[in-house]
């Protein structure tokens, strides 16, 4: 019976792929600009809501100057943009 394992360490562990940088970038209560990133996302785990536009990747930005707020619809969480003029 052999003691010895087969194969080297690197077959079973894969590669070394770079991490996306995928992530909420603003939080509610934030202030925004108009075109910062809000969310990078990988399909659409948070939704658009309000002051908020989706890109082509489901990067969530926002359309408009304001504060970042998120609630949920439907079971579904939203983020808006609130506009802070008043």
């Amino acid at each position: 019976m052999a003691h010895k394992k087969t194969g080297g360490s690197k077959a079973r562990q894969g590669s070394k792929a770079a991490g996306k940088r995928l992530g909420v970038k603003m939080y509610s209560g934030e202030k925004i600009k108009t075109g910062q990133i809000i969310v990078r996302q990988k399909g659409n785990r948070f939704h658009a809501g309000e002051g908020v536009g989706t890109g082509r990747d489901f990067t969530l930005f926002a359309s408009r100057p304001g504060v970042v707020a998120t609630r949920k619809r439907s079971g579904k969480s939203v983020i808006e943009v609130k506009s802070t003029e008043k």
